[in-house]
């Protein structure tokens, strides 16, 4: 962001005189005049503020820039690199999915707001009186230079730009195509000719911003080349001093530059949730003492120790709030529907953890999607621990198996829209995904990041020799594999032990011999045929204790001693894999 007050075209002077506490009290003198004017004119008559919409309609690219986050720069400016990222992330978390209707005027900073520090707002580098100093909210002209291209490529009608003063080397004002912006004097407008949506968001290393019409709409693009010099009234002969390098160390703005200490070092996030052991053990051993963890339950209540952490966070009224939910839930849609609710507050109160500084996040997959909607996770190395399929192949693989079984339990719960859609988003640009389930691990390729399962301490299993007991882990439910466990019992003659709750009605087992659970492991085999199942605790113990299990790779174990994988829900294969397994004859 520059706060160099003159709005005008007209090229500055080429003087390096060194800032001055007078010249400062000036600078600081003409900017509250042109603040005041801006916002006289404003209220008279300025733009309004748009609303942010999906824009499902606009998806015709006509303007796009990608520009990198981080410069080439020493540990003494890496703070302020990061600072500017941080500026960028909230500012682009306001202009998002903005949808510009034809003919209105955009204003930047009639979208962003003033960047405050009490709006999140940190230190960055801005222009100011011909030097690059510190100041909160510096590095947004880099959004405001990326919405000029495209507003140029997109063929808008542009109302208000300004160039910088000076030319930093490398930047979009050594190409002309840089528009400084100041708070609220200095602002960049301009209006399109259709309909546009605007998306502007944070990748790994990159700012992408990019402007998209209506599908075989008119083509408005500029078809004017980019100029490859400086425009005439930018100044090629002047490129802006820094603190960083400059030797003039008794200059009062020098010396202010220095008061904040720089940190070189990595600093991660871990935003965790369910305390599976094996995330339990990444986490243990991925972190430093300079890292923060965020849990929905804190301390050994939650599962997750808080011991070699800077800081840490909880939420457990929202927790609370969600367990509570949850068991008053009046089915299995209800469950989940209060599971997303209170999940999404559990994200917001963690992410306060994510400070400028955090350059590196593990954060749990149910609170990606929406940290990834509000722009929490760009800029930052992403790694996400995955205990379930991605929402948007689970939910496909219920509907293919809803048109085999319309049961409702297969069919009675689906995500809003954007939710998949976010998650599928925030995982294709993670870096890495943390995992022990065999089915999701082979999703990722070389970003799968593999734990092995934990293994539970082997129990004595009792003697097994009932004629044909099985156990079903459960619950009795279509995506558990219920319904091809029911008819390989009644084909077969089994006796089945169901160890989960009845969802799919208290007569579901008719005609089929129940034993009580009791000790679980007094059983021939322990089946689970899943369409579905993220967590296989039970079938890791049975192998644990030497039972025989028979399961579907949906249940993420890979194949061993012990282990016969069937297809899920799947009734004929079942029956032929039992009879190999309690040794019946065909």
């Amino acid at each position: 962001m520059s706060a160099d007050p003159a709005p005008s075209a007209d090229p500055p002077a080429p003087s390096w005189a060194r800032p001055t506490r007078l010249s400062e009290a000036a600078y600081h003198t003409k900017v509250a005049a042109f603040r005041a004017r801006r916002l006289a004119l404003d209220l008279a008559a300025g733009p309004v503020r748009l609303s942010r919409d999906d824009g499902a309609a606009l998806v015709q690219i006509v303007g796009e820039s990608r520009t990198p986050l981080m410069a080439d720069v020493g540990p003494a400016e890496r703070d302020f690199q990061l600072g500017k990222i941080q500026n960028l992330r909230l500012a682009c978390r306001a202009l998002d999915d903005l949808v510009i209707p034809a003919g209105e005027v955009f204003s930047f900073w009639r979208q962003v707001g003033p960047p405050l520090p009490s709006r999140g707002y940190v230190r960055g580098r801005m222009l100011q009186e011909g030097c690059m100093v510190a100041a909160t909210g510096g590095g947004l002209c880099q959004l405001s230079n990326a919405l000029y291209d495209v507003a140029l490529q997109a063929g808008c009608r542009i109302i208000e730009r300004h160039p910088h003063s000076r030319v930093v080397p490398g930047s979009a004002a050594a190409r002309g195509r840089d528009a400084t912006v100041a708070w609220n004097y200095v602002d960049l407008r301009f209006a399109p000719q259709d309909d546009l949506r605007l998306s502007a968001r944070l990748e790994r290393d990159s700012l992408v911003v990019t402007l998209a019409a209506a599908l075989n709409g008119p083509d408005r693009r500029s078809s004017t080349p980019q100029p490859e010099a400086p425009e005439p009234t930018t100044p090629a002969w002047a490129s802006p001093r820094s603190c960083a390098t400059c030797d003039e160390a008794d200059c009062h703005l020098h010396q202010r530059e220095h008061r904040r200490p720089s940190r070189g070092e990595r600093v991660q996030a871990f935003l965790v949730d369910e305390a599976w052991p094996e995330f339990r053990a990444h986490v243990g051993t991925a972190h430093g003492p300079g890292d923060r963890l965020g849990c929905s339950i804190g301390g050994a209540r939650g599962g997750w120790r808080l011991a070699g952490f800077e800081r840490t966070t909880s939420a457990p009224l929202s927790a609370a709030r969600r367990s509570l939910a949850i068991r008053t839930a009046a089915n299995g849609a209800g469950v989940r529907r209060a599971d997303l609710e209170r999940t999404e507050a559990i994200a917001r109160r963690l992410a306060r953890l994510l400070t400028h500084d955090v350059t590196a996040v593990t954060v749990a997959q149910s609170y990606l999607p929406f940290l990834w909607r509000d722009g929490w996770l760009g800029g930052r190395e992403v790694s996400v621990l995955m205990t379930r399929l991605p929402m948007d192949a689970l939910q496909a693989r219920l509907d293919a198996a809803a048109e085999r079984r319309p049961e409702r339990s297969l069919s009675d719960f689906r995500a809003p829209e954007w939710l998949p859609r976010a998650e599928a988003e925030a995982l294709a640009a993670c870096d890495h995904v943390i995992t022990p389930h065999a089915e999701i691990a082979a999703l990722f390729g070389d970003r799968t990041v593999r734990t092995p399962w934990v293994s539970p301490a082997p129990q004595r299993r009792g003697p097994g020799d009932h004629g044909g007991r099985i156990v079903f882990p459960g619950p009795t439910v279509a995506r558990k594999g219920a319904f091809a466990v029911r008819e390989a019992a009644i084909a077969l003659h089994l006796e089945v032990a169901p160890l989960g709750t009845a969802l799919e009605g208290a007569g579901f087992w008719r005609g089929v011999r129940i034993a009580a659970p009791g000790d679980w492991m007094d059983a021939d085999v322990v089946v689970q045929p899943a369409v579905v199942e993220h967590a296989p605790r039970r079938l890791l113990a049975a192998l644990a204790a030497g039972l025989p299990v028979i399961a579907s790779p949906a249940c993420g174990l890979d194949p061993q001693l012990g282990l016969t994988l069937v297809p899920p829900d799947d009734g004929p294969a079942l029956i032929e894999a039992l009879k190999r397994v309690l040794a019946i004859a065909p």
